[in-house]
């Protein structure tokens, strides 16, 4: 079942560009059908995983079979709490593209096969749990994106995308590095994920899991991003299309965090705990960075790029704090990890929800520029609201799942950084001011033009609204989200330490 998750995306963007002379309106069905598939496999993976749900530190629907046995590398994949929330997020999003991107027509037989294939390779990344399958999907990311952008972007659409792709390949070419190394220490040699964590080969070889934990950082850090490695983020966000920008901000940046979670903390715990306050103080960094740059811009696109690298920097915070032993508790340690997720889910459906939006304001003024709206709210009245929701929801209010993801975050991580959490706080307040200041600029006052404003239509509403839901639902309800990474959360506590 996880399987046909993973590659029905695959298969129907290949039979898209297998069948001739297809008309706009088939593929569009096709698009959205196999998106709803996709969301209807996950939620009963999800009610069989809550039924039945696996142990601690291991995995359902899992499925092992050789690939590569002179590596011993194989097609090995699985779900735990950690990777299920982000499957689902991933399906959730795809699907809301693909909604948004109804009355599209510029080559959208290929921008369809494009989404198709972005969506599985990135469903790849979450269930693998053989870093050979990891990096294989993980580099195809890459390749998907820079399509994505060079074929549908903007003005500077080429720049944008070889800056995104050289950049993160690099990064990739670094995550290789670090797995040889764990290969190579691991006796005997194997790139299961779940043997290297039982065997824990680098343990008391402090050299090599130095270089090793460098390595796949650099690579992780780069994909979130975070600062210093941001640099390709902004030109990549402001020029790829509004549904690019979804996907790269609420799917493409969590690999790099979830990378963490799945590889750098359970397989070389030891060095983890050494350099883990590297992870918070470069956390914190992005937090406070993320934000001023973000107040600084008067591109809405570029805006909510800063903004991501802010919340991206919370996560990073919380499993660098996850890995600091002196004063921490299993208790906070599970609280960090389980904000951490929270985080990754929150962020992916309140960010994918404001490129989208985004989207809106150039569809109908053809420019991202604050300066160029103003009293909308009068109108596009649904817009408006809707908008209000997801800037609201972007700094954190509570009732959204932002709020949940970033409490859990702050308490989990205050016991063992406290100095380095109170910094990050000032965060919150700067994200506030930007997008109150952003939407008071967008939505209030006079019309600074006479040219028209549209509201919603209907493929922007039903592509945007349930993302928007999807948070309240979380931050009303979250036991649903928590009780499903908890128990996941506190069984990689506990690798982290041993």
């Amino acid at each position: 079942m996880l399987s046909v998750l993973v590659f029905l995306p695959l298969l129907a963007g290949a039979a898209l560009l297998a069948v001739p002379r297809l008309s706009d309106g088939v593929v569009r069905a096709a698009w959205v059908g196999v998106g709803v598939a996709e969301v209807a496999l996950t939620v009963a993976l999800w009610i069989g995983f809550t039924r039945n749900p696996p142990a601690a530190g291991e995995f359902a629907y899992e499925a092992h079979r050789t690939w590569i046995p002179t590596l011993r590398s194989g097609y090995h994949i699985g779900v735990d709490g950690l990777s299920l929330p982000l499957v689902s997020l991933t399906t959730v999003l795809f699907l809301a593209c693909a909604c948004h991107a109804w009355r599209r027509r510029d080559r959208l037989r290929w921008f369809a096969a494009l989404f198709l294939f972005l969506e599985s390779v990135c469903l790849g990344v979450f269930v693998s749990l053989d870093l050979v399958l990891f990096f294989v999907f993980f580099d195809l990311t890459i390749v998907g994106m820079y399509f994505v952008i060079n074929g549908w972007g903007h003005e500077r659409a080429r720049q944008a995308a070889l800056q995104f792709f050289l950049y993160t390949f690099v990064g990739s070419l670094a995550l290789l590095l670090g797995f040889i190394v764990l290969y190579l220490a691991a006796d005997p040699h194997t790139f299961d994920m779940v043997e290297l964590t039982a065997a824990n080969p680098l343990a008391g070889n402090t050299a090599r899991g130095a270089v090793a934990l460098a390595a796949i950082g650099v690579g992780l850090v780069i994909k979130t991003p975070t600062f210093p490695f941001h640099t390709w983020l902004p030109l990549a966000h402001t020029e790829a299309p509004a549904e690019g920008s979804a996907i790269l901000a609420g799917v493409l940046l969590k690999l790099g965090t979830y990378g963490f979670l799945r590889i750098a903390m359970p397989l070389l715990p030891e060095a983890w705990r050494r350099y883990a306050l590297v992870l918070v103080v470069i956390g914190v960094i992005s937090v406070l960075y993320g934000a001023l740059v973000a107040m600084a811009q008067r591109d809405v696109k570029r805006m909510i790029a800063y903004t991501s690298v802010n919340h991206m920097g919370y996560v990073v915070l919380a499993v660098g704090a996850a890995g600091l032993v002196a004063g921490n508790s299993e208790h906070a340690r599970t609280l960090a990890i389980t904000g951490a997720v929270t985080q990754m889910v929150s962020h992916g459906l309140i960010t994918g929800a404001l490129f989208l939006l985004a989207g809106v304001l150039y569809e109908r003024r053809h420019t991202y520029e604050l300066d160029a709206f103003g009293g909308l709210a009068g109108q596009a009245p649904v817009f408006a609201a809707v908008t209000a929701a997801a800037f609201f929801a972007s700094l954190g209010l509570p009732g959204f799942s932002g709020f949940i993801a970033e409490f859990q975050i702050f308490v989990g991580s205050f016991a063992p950084a406290p100095v380095f959490t109170a910094l990050a706080f000032p965060g919150i307040v700067i994200t506030a001011a930007l997008l109150l200041r952003a939407y008071q600029r967008l939505f209030l006052g006079a019309p600074r033009t006479e040219a028209s404003f549209a509201d919603f239509t209907a493929p922007e509403a039903i592509s945007i609204i349930p993302l928007m839901a999807l948070s309240v639902a979380i931050g009303i309800a979250p036991r649903v989200l928590l009780d499903v990474v908890e128990p996941a959360a506190r069984a990689l506590g506990v690798l982290v330490v041993r």
